[in-house]
């Protein structure tokens, strides 16, 4: 009897294992082929700026980079608002700024070509895995000059992440049908923090 409830006490504790291990790896799995996210993000202050750091994950298609390699342009648009939190009162907007990259390819040179709206040069680069962290990564983005935060109080930042409307142009938005599969849209990153 005792050898038949060991038997039974280490099968559930196995089959609780295995559903456990289960369950992890389809998280696993749905966090690598999920949905775009904003992940990465942090908040630095120097020079007498408030700057930040983030990427967006799981954000290109395989119908998006064949497009990209059609001559497709891909923007992705970041958008970012600091706000002073206040109690008992409305929030007070600070500073709202829009970031576009854009992602282009030349079959001649076999190089991508990715233009940043917050710096003055493009960079170019022959590796599609260079290509899509550049487009995907935020660095340094001045939001804020720190002499306009107040010590003490509470601030909130969103962030989000967008395929740009504007990416095709208007006649090729009929003719090509997987356009729908190009649109995704993060969702609002919230972070509260204090200066």
């Amino acid at each position: 009897m005792r050898t038949r409830l060991l038997f039974l006490f280490r099968a559930s504790i196995s089959l609780l294992l295995f559903l456990l291990l289960l369950t992890w790896s389809a998280a696993e799995a749905d966090d690598e082929g999920g949905q775009p996210v904003i992940a990465d993000i942090t908040l630095t202050a120097s020079s007498g700026q408030l700057r930040l750091s983030a990427a967006v994950k799981n954000c290109f298609t395989k119908e998006m980079l064949e497009g990209v390699h059609n001559a497709i342009p891909v923007t992705f648009r970041f958008k970012v608002s600091l706000e002073r939190s206040r109690s008992y009162w409305f929030d007070q907007d600070l500073e709202e700024l829009s970031v576009n990259h854009t992602l282009s390819y030349d079959p001649l040179r076999r190089e991508y070509q990715i233009d940043f709206s917050e710096k003055d040069h493009p960079k170019t680069t022959r590796s599609l895995a260079e290509a899509e962290r550049m487009m995907a990564e935020l660095k340094h983005i001045e939001i804020a000059q720190l002499k306009e935060l107040s010590s003490g109080a509470s601030y909130v930042l969103h962030i989000k992440a967008t395929l740009a409307e504007n990416t095709l142009p208007l006649s090729m938005h009929s003719i090509i049908p997987f356009t729908s599969l190009w649109n995704f849209e993060t969702d609002w990153r919230v972070i509260e923090f204090k200066y």
